[in-house]
This record gives structure tokens, C-alpha cells and sequence, in this order.
């Protein structure tokens, strides 16, 4: 039998030189990491996500690779590594990894040989150029900070692609030598006990772009994707390959495969990005349009939610002017935004540190469809460090408590990989781990229970959404059914208290599950449900009177 995990998992996603450093070099680690795991185990997450932690210059936080069989040795070693997966399923926790299959870093050996012979085996395995190309302006994906997306390499003699910096070579994944290579390496970590990948830019991993038509594979490029699900699943069975796809929803069949065949999961960017423009409104009307344009997704399939991640918040799929409105809410000065289509800020700061608005928002997208993601550090409302380069502002070390360096390193400040946040309304003596811990109303103690509350509604996860009608623009109303069980799930973006009804077919009574204010009473379906200013509920149905 399949074993779907992830549909109703709850992910936490870590960088791991930020976490926690257990040796104090002011870097951290899988001993620091493997430490804190306590935390991630009683947040009530079920999954961990390892962003890259191979070899790298890091140039751009490790998503420059120079070895896909190797630790950075800053971070420690593949023993290392082995230990704190143990340490993981102890506690009942997955991981999965990054798999940055797009390109290389220029250092990487595989690039240095075939720049330096043109004979060598690896020439091919990266996308050439002998004449300049035409389009080396075109596609440019961190506009502002990157000029073109083909480079002269004086040593080969030739231009080469690279979708992201200058320092990423891509690789040419038409070539057949390429795919096999990418099979040994998720064979590698699936041997050392992950779960599954999170696959870095699919969109730009199966387009060829730069390879000649005549080398390029007769088949849909989509049916790459097929390949790797039938490698995953074959050496893993519980394997499951996560997309960062920002796809409309025209695209989402290409993508999950007809029978959901084909990536298990993707993240949800259409629906973060609306969820935002919502927030912007204090008005539900965004997300109700996009999840109406959501086709229904095969039953193996799954959406990623997420509220910030490691990048930018990408707007990118939003209007111009509704962009404008979510820049003017959320990142209106110039430093706050990045690459001209997103924002480089933490979410806490976004919703100026409003515990209401937090709190909802974290409420949201535990309840939209799919399985959450969260980001290492928001559980707390940690701030962001816009002195620090594009995407780096939100990297800065977590904050675990009031003391020298937030209780991340014991090293001394100026060796820390990033400075910690310490001024300001989010700076760690007033933002940490050891202020919310047993701290009912806390940040970390609201997310804890939304958590638990998720887990234990696997309607979400598993069941059939419905967006009810309400006479309320700013309230989303969610029903999920699923085998015979309900959960009625309502937030109102409103800065105002609201009173709304809805239809519920086949139900008689409510009973509170969660909610933003102290709610223990059955109510009947067919009352109004009182709603405070950004106050949400989660509600089980019950058919009968008792």
C-alpha cells in the first residue's frame, strides 16, 4: 500500500548554519541541529526540511553545490548527518533535502574539467555556447543584481547557460549521462535514510533552454518528472518529491501528472501570493478567486502551504497594481523589496509585529488545503536584518534566548555566520525560544496548538474543500468532508467584529476546536457565528442532536 505521509504532515524548514552551532565556531551544525530537535518535536511538526548543506563557496546559501555527495565541513560530516537523521526518527520526525538538480556551482569539479577540455566527459554535461548567443538578456530571474543568463568563459572558449548567477552553471539535463548522475545522488541520500527531495526551480530544470532542438528528447519534457518519481519510489517507497513550481493553474496537470503520477507535491505559489494581497485588503475575496481557479488535483497529489520561506515573497503572479498595494502594505521602502516583483522581510514585521494578525495568518495556512510549511524562526516572530545582502535578511541565527548571540553560538559575535537580529521590537532579548516556551498566548504556544489541531484534522489533508458563501466579503469559509467527518473552518481578515451564517447541509451542531478566544460551547449550525477582528474558528460537525 502507498504510504502518503506528506498529506497530512505538518513541515519545518531549516537552514542549518543557522539553527544551532554546538561547537562554537559561530556556524551551525547537524550536532547543533540534532540538540534542538526537542523543539521541532514539540512544536508539532512531523517533517524536517534541510535547505542545502552540501560542499559550496556559498555564494548564495549553498544552492551553489560543488559536491552532491558530501556535507560541508563546516557543518560537519556525513557521520554527522547519519547521526542527527537518527536522532529524527527517534522522535518520530522525517527529513527531506534539497535536491538542486537545476546546475552547479562553477567550482564544481564536473564544470572545471569541462571548461578546461573540450574533450572531456563533462563538456556535455553542462549547456555551450561557441557564438554569442542572442537572448543573453532574456529570462533574467533576480533582476536588479543579475545581468544576463549566458557568460563568456574565457578558458573553454565558449558562453555558458545559467538561469540564476553567473557562478550557477546550468546543466544540461537532456543528456542522458546528466539524468543518471542526479538518479546516484537522490539514491545516495534515500540510502541515508530521507524521505523525499524538495526539487530547487523545476520550471527551469525540464525547459532545455540553450540546447539544440536536435539534442533535445522527443518526449514532453513533463515526463522527466515521471522518471524521477518511478526512481524515488522504486529505491524509497515512502519517497516523495516536494516542487518549488510558481505555476499557473493551467500548468498544475503537466505538473501532478493526470493520475498524480508525477510530483507528489508542489508549493502553492498562487495561493501565497493571494493570500497576501488578501491581507493587504483585510478582505478574502483574493483567495476565494484563486481557489476557485484551483482544479481538483488527483487524490495521491498534494499543495505545500506556506506563509515565508528562505527566498523573497515572489508577487510576481499578482497585477501590477496588485502588487503595488501588497509593496505598499508590506515592503513599501526600497530595501524591503527585491528583484523588483518581491520582499525580502520576515513575516512578523510584515504584519508589524500584531499578535492578532500573526496569529491569524498562521491560522490560515494550517487550514487552506494541502500540508503547511513552516519557516524556521516565524514559530517565534523573529524579525529580519535588511543590512544584510538580497535573500540573506531573513537567514539571520535563531533565537533561542536572552543571551550573547541568542543562545546560537557560543563563539564570539564576530564569528557568527550572520549577525543576530538584536535592536528593535524583534531584536532576541525581547524575541526567543525560552520567552514563549509553556507560555500560554505566545506566539510559539499558538502555533504549537495549530499544529496539533491540524494533525488531528485529517479532513484538511485528505478531504474534499468547499469555499461556503457568507455575507461577510472579508470572512473565507472552508468545509472539508472527509470519510463521513466535517471540519467548518472560518477567519475573518477584518479589523471589525463580524457576524456571519452558513449553509451546512446534514449538519446540526458545531463544536469548537480552536479558536482565537476561550469557545468550550456546542452551537447550532444553523446560529450566526460570531467572528472578532481577525478572530478565526475551527469547528466539527456533528449530525445529530444529543
Amino acid at each position: 500500500m502507498l504510504n502518503l505521509w506528506y498529506k497530512n504532515a505538518v513541515i519545518y524548514c531549516v537552514d542549518v548554519e543557522t539553527f544551532m552551532d554546538s561547537n562554537g565556531d559561530g556556524i551551525g551544525d547537524f550536532g547543533g541541529l540534532a540538540d534542538r530537535l526537542d523543539h521541532v518535536e514539540a512544536l508539532g511538526a512531523t517533517c524536517i526540511w534541510l535547505v542545502p548543506f552540501y560542499p559550496t563557496p556559498n555564494r548564495d546559501n549553498g544552492y551553489d553545490v560543488t559536491d552532491f555527495y558530501a556535507v560541508d565541513p563546516r557543518l560537519g560530516t556525513l557521520g554527522d548527518f547519519v547521526a542527527f537523521t537518527h536522532a529524527a526518527h527517534d522522535r518520530g520526525l522525517r527529513v527531506i533535502v534539497d535536491l538542486v538538480a537545476n546546475h552547479t556551482s562553477i567550482d564544481h569539479p564536473w564544470f572545471q574539467e569541462a571548461r578546461q577540455d573540450p574533450n572531456s566527459r563533462y563538456r556535455d554535461w553542462y549547456v555551450w555556447s561557441k557564438e554569442k548567443p542572442e537572448n543573453i538578456h532574456e529570462g533574467v530571474v533576480f533582476p536588479g543584481v543579475q545581468d544576463a543568463t549566458w557568460t563568456y568563459d574565457e578558458v573553454a572558449q565558449a558562453w555558458y547557460m545559467h538561469r540564476f548567477y553567473p557562478h550557477q552553471a546550468d546543466l544540461n539535463i537532456a543528456n542522458p549521462e546528466v539524468r543518471a548522475e542526479l538518479e546516484k545522488v537522490m539514491g545516495f541520500w534515500l540510502q541515508l535514510g530521507v524521505s523525499g527531495f524538495r526539487l530547487d526551480a523545476v520550471p527551469f530544470l525540464i525547459e532545455y533552454r540553450g540546447v539544440p532542438e536536435e539534442e533535445r528528447p522527443k518526449e514532453d519534457p513533463h515526463e522527466y518528472l515521471d522518471r524521477m518519481r518511478d526512481f524515488v519510489s522504486w529505491r524509497r517507497a515512502e519517497a516523495m518529491l516536494l516542487a518549488e513550481a510558481n505555476i499557473t493553474m493551467d500548468q498544475v496537470d503537466e505538473y501532478f501528472g493526470p493520475t498524480g503520477d508525477r510530483l507528489h507535491m508542489i508549493f502553492n505559489f498562487m495561493l501565497n501570493q493571494h493570500l497576501f494581497l488578501a491581507l493587504s485588503r483585510n478582505d478574502a475575496e483574493p483567495i476565494r478567486r484563486v481557489m476557485a481557479q484551483t482544479p481538483a488535483i488527483p487524490p495521491k497529489s498534494q499543495w505545500a502551504s506556506f506563509l515565508r520561506n528562505h527566498d523573497e515573497l515572489d508577487l510576481g503572479r499578482l497585477s501590477d497594481a496588485e502588487r503595488g498595494e501588497a509593496f505598499a502594505a508590506f515592503g513599501p521602502e526600497p530595501e524591503m523589496q527585491a528583484y523588483e516583483r518581491g520582499i525580502r522581510r520576515r513575516l512578523a514585521p510584515m504584519l508589524e509585529g500584531d499578535d492578532r494578525r500573526l496569529k491569524q495568518a498562521f491560522s490560515l495556512m494550517f487550514a487552506l488545503p494541502g500540508t503547511p510549511v513552516l519557516w524556521y524562526g516565524d514559530e517565534i516572530g523573529m524579525g529580519e536584518d535588511l543590512s544584510l545582502p538580497e535573500r540573506n535578511s531573513v537567514r539571520t541565527p535563531m533565537q533561542w534566548a536572552d543571551e550573547p548571540n541568542a543562545g546560537f553560538s557560543n563563539g564570539s559575535a564576530g564569528r557568527l555566520v550572520r549577525p543576530v537580529v538584536s535592536a528593535g521590537a524583534f531584536g532576541y532579548e525581547r524575541v526567543n525560544v525560552a520567552a514563549q516556551r509553556d507560555l500560554d498566548g505566545s506566539m510559539m504556544s499558538t502555533v504549537q496548538r495549530l499544529a496539533r489541531t491540524r494533525r488531528a484534522c485529517p479532513e484538511v489533508g485528505w478531504g474534499r474543500c468547499q469555499v461556503l458563501d457568507t455575507n461577510e466579503t472579508s470572512v473565507l469559509a472552508l468545509r472539508y468532508d472527509w470519510e463521513g467527518e466535517t471540519i467548518l473552518i472560518l477567519h475573518n481578515l477584518a479589523d471589525r467584529t463580524v457576524e456571519v451564517r452558513v449553509a451546512l447541509e446534514g449538519i446540526e451542531r458545531l463544536r469548537p476546536l480552536l479558536c482565537d478566544q476561550d469557545d468550550r460551547a456546542m452551537h447550532d449550525a444553523s446560529d450566526p457565528i460570531s467572528l472578532n477582528p481577525y478572530g478565526y474558528r475551527w469547528l466539527r460537525a456533528q449530525g445529530e442532536r444529543r
